[in-house]
C-alpha cells in the first residue's frame, strides 16, 4: 500500500476515480515517480475508451507552455464524450500557476486536468497549494523507506495473483533497490514467464540474481556468523563487480546494521516492540534483527556502523586508499565477525 500524504493515498484516488467521483484538477508531486505515473494513466484510462482518446485527451508539456494555454485547454468542453483529460507532464517546469488559482475558482465541470510534477513538490504554504487542494486532489508521492520495499513487493506480486516467499522478497530488494517502476518492471517479467510462485529459482533463472551470491545470503551469513559462507559470497562479488558492485552492497549493509542499533533500543524488546520501532509489516522481517540482536551487542553495532563510514569513504578514495572494492569488502567482512 502506498504511503498516506497528508491524509490522501493513491488507493484512496484510484478508488476515488474507479467510482467515477472526478475532481476538477489532479496535482500529483513527489520524488517518487510510480505513482505519479499510475494515477495519470488509471484516470486516461478509466475516463475515456482509446476511441474517445482521439478527441478528449489532450497533452502538454511544462517546458514547452504555459500555465495560460493550460487554462485555455481546460476550458474547451469534450467533443465524443462526458468528459476530456488534460494531462501536464513535466508541470514542475511551468513557469507561475497564478492563472490556475483564477480557474479554480470556476472549473470547467466536463474537464479532468492533471498535472504531473516529478522530482519535486508545490511549496504547501502557498495559496495555489490550498486552492488545488480544496478542489481537487494535490497528492505527493514520496520515496519509500528501503523497510516499505517489501510490503510494496508483496503487494504487487499478489494483485498479479502470484505469491512470493521472504527471501525472495529480500533478494529484489537487494537487487534493484528502492526504484518502484524499475522494480514492478522486474516483477512484471516474472509474471510473464508464468510462474505463480516467484521463488529464489525463478528470480535465479529470469532475472540473474544468483539464490547463492546475494547481499541477502551475506546478510543472513553475517548474522549466523557463517564466516566460510559469508568470504564465498565476498568473493564471489570480487569477481563479479558490474553485477554486485561495493556501492549496492554498503547501503543495504548501513541500513541493516542502522535498523539493529534502533532495535538494540525497542521497548520492549519483542517481536511486536522491534516491529513497531522499525516500522515493518511483514513478522518475517523481523526475525533476522532478532536473531542478529543475539551476536551483536549494541556496542559492536556502533563500532560495525563507524567501519561501515570508513569502508564507504575509501570506496569513494578518501583517506588515500589503495585498496581495491574487493579488498575493502573482505575487509568489512572480516571486522564484521570478528
Amino acid at each position: 500500500m502506498a504511503k498516506k500524504e497528508s491524509g490522501l493515498s493513491y488507493e484512496d484516488i484510484v478508488r476515488s476515480v474507479k467510482e467515477r467521483k472526478f475532481k476538477p484538477v489532479y496535482y500529483l508531486m513527489g520524488e517518487e515517480s510510480y505513482y505519479i505515473d499510475r494515477i495519470s494513466d488509471y484516470i486516461a484510462n478509466q475516463v475515456l475508451t482509446e476511441e474517445q482518446k482521439d478527441f478528449d485527451f489532450t497533452t502538454l508539456y511544462g517546458a514547452e507552455t504555459d500555465i495560460n494555454a493550460v487554462v485555455m485547454a481546460a476550458r474547451r468542453y469534450p467533443m465524443m464524450s462526458d468528459y476530456q483529460v488534460v494531462l501536464v507532464k513535466e508541470a514542475q517546469n511551468l513557469k507561475s500557476l497564478d492563472a490556475l488559482a483564477t480557474y479554480l475558482q470556476n472549473p470547467q465541470p466536463k474537464t479532468i486536468l492533471v498535472f504531473c510534477h516529478k522530482n519535486g513538490s508545490l511549496d504547501a504554504r502557498k495559496k495555489i497549494a490550498g486552492e488545488i487542494a480544496r478542489v481537487g486532489f494535490l497528492f505527493e508521492s514520496k520515496k519509500l523507506y528501503e523497510r516499505e520495499l517489501p510490503g510494496f513487493i508483496t503487494g504487487y506480486v499478489q494483485r498479479k495473483g502470484m505469491t512470493i516467499d521472504a527471501k525472495s522478497v529480500q533478494m529484489m530488494v537487494d537487487y534493484v533497490g528502492s526504484d518502484l517502476n524499475r522494480m514492478a518492471n522486474e516483477l512484471d517479467k516474472l509474471g510473464v514467464k508464468g510462474d505463480k510462485r516467484i521463488t529464489a529459482e525463478v528470480i535465479e533463472q529470469n532475472i540473474g540474481v544468483s539464490k547463492e551470491f546475494n547481499i541477502y545470503e551475506l546478510r543472513s551469513a553475517l548474522v549466523a556468523k557463517d564466516i566460510y559462507k559469508a568470504n564465498r559470497i565476498v568473493n564471489y562479488f570480487d569477481k563479479n563487480q558490474k553485477s554486485y558492485p561495493i556501492q549496492s552492497v554498503l547501503p543495504s549493509l548501513f541500513g541493516f546494521f542502522s535498523n539493529l542499533m534502533v532495535a538494540h533500543y525497542a521497548q520492549p524488546k519483542t517481536e511486536e516492540g522491534i516491529m513497531e520501532a522499525l516500522g515493518l509489516r511483514q513478522v518475517w522481517q523481523v526475525k533476522e534483527y532478532v536473531a542478529a540482536m543475539r551476536v551483536y551487542s549494541a556496542r559492536k553495532t556502533m563500532n560495525i556502523i563507524a567501519m561501515l563510514r570508513t569502508i564507504d569513504a575509501k570506496s569513494k578514495g578518501f583517506g588515500n586508499s589503495m585498496e581495491t572494492p574487493g579488498e575493502l569488502l573482505k575487509d568489512l567482512v572480516y571486522f564484521i565477525l570478528h
